[in-house]
């Protein structure tokens, strides 16, 4: 498939309208509808927004070939440009003017100005300092009515890049040391351990190792000396951090360890220089083996850690920090039939220098950089980060290109929609980085055990010793005879090891690991599988839901309805279409895109309109030829004007849609919609019928939702019939679905169910989603089209990939999570509860079993292990929605 695209017969590309829209500020509606006409206005929202567009038509040339074009690139980007941004351009003469006063200067060879973008690229004729010139030549053309500057990289996402890379490169060296401080660790562990070769030899009854080396690491002080080596070498680091945190009032575990290994080695020294007070308690390979047991699992620590970031990793490989910006000049008004006009200056420039509306080339191979449209040229795209399909999406004229996308086959001149720091893969990664420092509630617990725990350990070390030394070693006089006890029954030695037994054995890493690993596996996974989850809370709130709230157009069904039929009651079908589309052409609903398509698809003409005003979830308001247009909701419409229908005319619009509508099309897989249509002094005047297909996922989803025991509702602003059939046919039950509700209605229903006991989550859409997505539990946001609406802002989870199924696997995700989360907490809680017991010596006057310091300390190294590896293990989910996604 993916070999079939590469080879289409393309045609030449159509010209490129586009719309630019200019928000007015709210005194705008005085000044478009006079006082009588804003009397007729009732309103019960905040303050409404008004989009004003004109029209511009940018032609662009046909494509001849890949090769041609690539080779055309290569000339014009050889060269590293000045760019300007210049403002005060009104004109073509203003165009040459700022062209000449470049040019006056001796150092510039060429130079490109461009009044629409309000830059201006400029070629050197000789190696100059560029900051310099750059600055001098603004500076000329401010003096010259034209302010200007030299566009400056900001510290926006080649800056975030390179911190995060920087991180992970120190983390990578790091490893290096550790696994280094390790090898050398081990070395000495083993030298240290010779003098136990000879032992295990003997014991099976090879009598080799005597003499010569083994006499000498059988020597106290070539194990002291060891034991200093291991001190101040793989051990100095951690020995010194943890003095730090003495000296900061805020011991952690490496004070645990650090005070240990030196509590063994003081007294073993000590032993050794003065063997007049027959202590026998030399063990100096315990600190050698303790720290070797603590830097291996230290190691193993942070490659399980590093390797838990590897998500995280694969998005930010998504983001270009580079791009290459086209400047052409204004008066270039010839085709041709390439990407770049033979006067373009291509330059290469940091993402962080884009802004809205610049134009871009991207070549065969390379990410795009920001979210755009193609300008010109032709191509296939690889989009599987963004929409998790594999095979290539084909790119024209007029196509829209997200960033993080990969170009495969031929070069693209793309216009920016948003700038790098707001691209979608850019504002995917910042929500996953956000994600990852939002803890969830759950952390609260470990936290809670956490800070006194150094304390606490330090304390229970101290009593162990008074304990064995003044107290167990005269009740228990047996426990002399242990091993741990020296060849004599040293109580001494006995109340000393064990309680640096208690010191090491104690583990609150893998408390402080257990919620932070698991939320940053599972956050970077849903990223990477296209579901944004933006914290911890979000998460464990998530794991919880028992109730789901779906919203109707857009979320159940594709969002993507068209017009099935118009009546009316005294004006052609054609006229009531033409001012309904004229009203609702600065709105966003979906609603609103179809009668606007509907009319552009006509060729219909549609009037001039003033102060086009929207009330989210009712309408949109507008005068045309001096008179207000409503279209909306029944109800809203008709309130909006004084003069009110006979319900006769409402029945007759709509058996006549409903007639039109079943003789044309199947309702099975459909949703039909009736929005109406006012006018100032008659009323309703017609009625247009909207339908929407179904999502191919929906009735999974509800079904995957009701299995896992989780209650659906639908609210739904439309009117009963279309709610009640869309219900119906995803199998949510008629008691369950809701119609007609205003979005402060919707809000009402979500407080209701929240106040009944219920956990809800909400998915919706559209900017009347908003409010509920905000009140919910947690609020699910399909992001359609990869852009910014006002719900993606509400929400808490946003399903990049707009599939409904997303949710099932977005709620999957969290339990899944949570479960790791709570195991890991369990095991940490469960191992300290187990552990220090014994490491105290509770076993060893009934079963004669104590622990040594290295042994702790391996066990303790094991137990942060063991958490980092179980949330791990997360990785393994599977979406459960893979085959109807």
């Amino acid at each position: 498939m993916a070999s079939y695209l590469l080879q289409l017969s393309l045609p030449p590309p159509s010209s490129l309208n586009i719309r630019p829209g200019k928000f007015l500020d709210v005194k705008y509606v005085k000044r478009c509808f006079p006082k009588q006409r804003r009397a007729h206005i009732r309103r019960h929202c905040s303050t409404p927004g008004f989009l004003v567009s004109n029209s511009i038509e940018i032609s662009t040339q046909s494509f001849e070939s890949k090769e041609s074009s690539i080779e055309s690139v290569k000339s014009v980007t050889s060269d590293t440009p000045i760019l300007l941004d210049v403002s005060g351009m009104m004109c073509g003469g203003c165009v040459a003017r700022v062209k000449s006063v470049l040019m006056s200067d001796n150092r510039v060879a060429s130079a490109v100005v461009n009044m629409l973008t309000e830059t201006a690229a400029v070629k050197l004729k000789t190696e100059e300092v560029m900051v310099d010139v750059a600055e001098s030549l603004a500076k000329r053309l401010t003096e010259s009515g034209f302010e200007a500057k030299r566009r400056v990289s900001g510290m926006g996402v080649a800056e975030n890049v390179r911190k995060w890379k920087e991180m992970v490169s120190k983390k990578e060296d790091l490893l290096v040391k550790s696994r280094n401080r390790v090898a050398f660790a081990w070395t000495l562990v083993a030298l240290c351990c010779g003098s136990h070769t000879s032992h295990i030899l003997h014991s099976l009854g090879i009598h080799i190792a005597h003499g010569g080396i083994w006499d000498l690491l059988h020597n106290s002080y070539v194990k002291g000396g060891l034991a200093v080596g291991a001190l101040l070498g793989p051990g100095r680091e951690l020995l010194f951090d943890g003095i730090k945190a003495f000296g900061k009032r805020s011991p952690n575990m490496n004070s645990l360890v650090g005070l240990g290994s030196m509590a063994a080695f003081s007294i073993s020294l000590i032993s050794l220089v003065n063997p007049e007070l027959e202590w026998d308690a030399s063990f100096f390979e315990e600190p050698v083996m303790l720290l070797g047991f603590v830097l291996l699992g230290r190691s193993l620590e942070e490659r399980t850690k590093l390797k838990a970031s590897s998500d995280m990793n694969e998005l930010l490989s998504l983001i270009s920090t580079q791009s290459r910006l086209v400047i052409t000049s204004s008066d270039n008004n010839t085709t041709t039939d390439s990407v770049l006009s033979s006067d373009s200056i291509c330059m290469n420039v940091p993402v962080d220098d884009i802004r809205v509306g610049d134009s871009l080339l991207v070549l065969p191979g390379e990410t795009f950089p920001v979210d755009g449209s193609v300008l010109a040229g032709r191509s296939v795209v690889d989009e599987s980060m963004l929409t998790g399909e594999s095979l290539p999406v084909f790119k024209e004229e007029g196509s829209s290109v997200s960033a993080g996308t990969i170009n495969w086959d031929g070069p693209l001149r793309i216009k920016a929609s948003s700038t790098g720091s707001n691209s979608t893969i850019s504002k995917i990664v910042r929500m996953v980085e956000d994600a990852q420092g939002n803890a969830a509630p759950v952390q609260r617990l470990a936290d809670a055990i956490a800070g006194p725990f150094v304390y606490t350990i330090m304390s229970l070390s101290a009593v162990t010793f008074a304990f064995w030394y003044y107290i167990g070693s005269h009740i228990f006089p047996d426990v002399l005879l242990n091993d741990i006890a020296g060849p004599d029954g040293d109580r001494l030695a006995l109340s000393l090891k064990l309680a640096v037994d208690v010191l090491v054995v104690s583990c609150p890493c893998a408390l402080g690991l257990a919620t932070p690993t698991a939320i940053l596996i599972g956050t970077s996974l849903g990223a990477k599988r296209g579901y944004l989850i933006r914290g911890g809370d979000v998460l464990e709130r998530l794991a919880s839901i028992d109730c789901v709230a779906l919203d109707k157009t857009g979320t159940l069904t594709e969002g993507r309805p068209v017009v099935s039929g118009v009546a009316s009651l005294r004006y052609e079908e054609q006229e009531v279409l033409k001012m309904a589309a004229a009203v609702e052409k600065t709105a966003t609903h979906p609603i609103a895109k179809a009668i606007v398509n509907e009319s552009e698809a006509l060729n219909l003409e549609t009037p001039e309109t003033r102060g086009q005003l929207t009330e989210p979830g009712f309408g949109t308001l507008a005068e045309i030829d001096g008179r207000l247009v409503a279209v909306g909701a029944l109800g809203w419409v008709s309130d909006r004007f004084l003069i009110k229908n006979d319900s006769s005319d409402v029945v007759k619009l709509e058996s006549y849609l409903d007639h039109k509508l079943s003789s044309t099309s199947s309702t099975s897989r459909y949703s039909k919609t009736v929005v109406y249509v006012g006018r100032e002094g008659e009323g309703i005047i017609g009625a247009i019928a909207i339908s929407d297909c179904l999502r191919q996922d929906a009735e999974f989803t509800v079904a995957r939702l009701q299995e896992k025991g989780i209650k659906t509702v639908l609210l739904s602003g439309d009117m009963e019939g279309a709610v009640a059939t869309v219900a119906k046919n995803v199998g949510i039950e008629s008691e369950s679905t809701n119609y007609s509700l205003s979005p402060e209605k919707k809000f009402d229903f979500i407080s209701y169910l929240q106040s009944s006991g219920h956990r809800v989550a909400m998915v919706g859409d559209g900017i009347n989603d908003a409010p509920s997505l905000a009140q919910a539990d947690v609020g699910i946001a399909l992001k359609i089209e990869a852009q910014e609406n006002a719900a993606s802002n509400a929400a808490s989870v946003i399903l990049v990939r707009n599939k409904l199924s997303h949710v099932v696997d977005a709620l999957s995700l969290a339990q899944a999570t949570m479960s790791k989360v709570y195991q890991n907490l369990a095991w940490a809680i469960a191992y300290n509860v187990i552990s220090i017991p014994i490491a105290a010596g509770v076993l060893l006057p009934q079963f004669d079993f104590a622990m040594t310091p290295s042994l702790s300390g391996g066990l303790m190294a094991l137990s942060s292990i063991f958490v980092v590896s179980n949330s791990l293990l997360l990785q393994l989910h599977k979406s459960e929605t893979s085959g109807n996604s």
